[in-house]
């Protein structure tokens, strides 16, 4: 290979596409499933960050703000325009003539080409909008534009788009080893499956696997997790249409709707436990229904009214200090040793040009003619099946196509990653039940099997 990827997230998955668009001899392992760790455990959104804007980071945010509008143009269907209404307090740390021009300035970072126009409200008419919409000390409020995706699904047709360009993906495939020889690595990939071995050698490899970064010996980048757990509930109980900025002194929370329900979230605190299995705890869904009770004093939502839940690592460079929402969203590109490249840091939004970058690292590195990138303007998928922002509906055809044709090997990776299934309704366990039968015909499984999937599914979702 010219290039051997270790991650199958968004990030990983980007590197793939640009590398076999440019021509290279690509694989890419992932020792779970695609999409299984941070990058199907996200807000969802396409975003320049407005409070990176109040931070000062205005790079980041033009990076951020110019990649969503990419994403919008490559991929419609997954990168749907998303309002936001920002209310502002008297009190509280953000203000509303400080947010009036922070939105104009956001707008320009786009290169005049946001998705949508940004707009204000005083109290009167932010009350009119909102009713519901807690009134003390509340002194207007700012609308403005980002975007909305569904985060596993970008990951899943992002590696398609690789696919179709040549790249060999794997999923439950791990690198378990790694030794530089000359200006080649050998390596050995091992079938999680199987237990089966196979050598690779490559000229490059790129250590692209997030949370998991500092489990390479080669590594050379720190870095601090933190936790985001968010949970789902009935869209009727908010009734949102657009999405609802809540703060929380220098904090910031969503409500995102999301279809028929409503997307709240996310917490941030420093994670240093199992990176497989982070959980939205009690006390997480606690704090994301006090904030949400707090805005809306109506509303009283509590743990019965919701429908599923989600935790996700964010693996953030480590500056040494501050607050977990206070550290950078910049990422790192860094060659500790000769053709071995860690990408990490960074988010959702910028993975295309995080990859980009790594890319044309690679070519400086080997001194050869910078071949272009044409991931700005390649269409992801010229005709995307059982592919959007929404969940499929709940098909045996669906099943079949994500059985067939995107790398599918458990139950769990239909429900959650392919389908949203398992997060999107109430009902989620009887439907697994379903589609484990469909499953167990489509792939072979005898009874033993369907039961063991549906085990291990309870296992995942509860």
């Amino acid at each position: 290979m010219d290039v051997l990827v270790i991650g199958g997230g968004i990030v990983g998955a980007g590197v793939a596409r640009d590398a076999a668009l440019r021509g290279l001899r690509c694989m890419l392992v992932e020792q779970n499933d695609f999409a299984s760790g941070t990058s199907s455990r996200s807000s969802r959104l396409l975003h320049g960050g407005i409070r990176y804007l109040a931070q000062g980071r205005i790079g980041l945010v033009r990076e951020a703000s110019r990649e969503k509008v990419i994403l919008h143009k490559i991929a419609p269907h997954l990168a749907t325009p998303l309002a936001f209404v920002f209310p502002t307090h008297r009190h509280g740390a953000w203000k509303l003539w400080k947010l009036r021009i922070g939105v104009k300035i956001y707008d320009l970072l786009c290169g005049r080409a946001n998705l949508g126009k940004s707009s204000s409200f005083n109290r009167e008419e932010i009350l009119n909008a909102l009713p519901h919409l807690n009134p003390h000390d509340l002194t207007g409020a700012v609308r403005y534009f980002d975007g909305f995706t569904n985060d596993a699904r970008l990951v899943i047709d992002t590696l398609r788009s690789a696919a179709n360009a040549g790249a060999v993906v794997l999923n439950y495939a791990k690198l378990a080893d790694a030794k530089e020889e000359g200006k080649i690595w050998r390596c050995q990939i091992q079938d999680r499956l199987s237990g089966a071995i196979a050598n690779v050698t490559t000229k490059h490899v790129i250590n692209a696997s997030g949370a998991w970064t500092m489990s390479f010996v080669q590594n050379e980048i720190k870095l601090r997790l933190t936790k985001g757990a968010h949970v789902v509930i009935d869209r009727k109980r908010l009734g949102l249409n657009d999405a609802i900025v809540l703060t929380d002194q220098n904090r910031i929370l969503f409500a995102i709707p999301w279809g028929e329900r409503t997307i709240l979230g996310t917490t941030d605190t420093d994670y240093d436990g199992p990176l497989d299995a982070p959980k939205c705890e009690a006390a997480d869904a606690a704090y994301i229904l006090d904030a949400v009770n707090a805005a809306f004093l109506t509303a009283k939502i509590t743990t019965a009214d919701i429908i599923g839940s989600w935790a996700g690592i964010r693996p953030l460079i480590d500056q040494g200090r501050g607050k977990p929402s206070d550290i950078s969203r910049q990422h790192k590109i860094e060659m500790p040793h000769p053709g071995w490249f860690d990408v990490a840091g960074g988010k959702l939004t910028t993975y295309r040009l995080m990859a980009e970058q790594t890319l044309d690292k690679i070519y400086r590195y080997q001194e050869k003619l910078l071949q272009p990138c044409v991931t700005a303007k390649r269409p992801l998928l010229e005709k995307p099946v059982f592919s959007g922002i929404l969940p499929a509906e709940v098909s045996r055809e669906a099943v079949e196509h994500f059985c067939k044709n995107e790398w599918v090997i458990h139950l769990t990776d239909v429900m959650i990653r392919r389908s949203s299934w398992g997060h999107y309704y109430a009902d989620h366990a009887k439907i697994a039940e379903q589609v484990a039968g469909w499953m167990g015909d489509i792939m072979g499984w005898d009874q033993v099997q369907i039961g063991e999937e549906i085990d291990g599914y309870q296992q995942e979702s509860g």
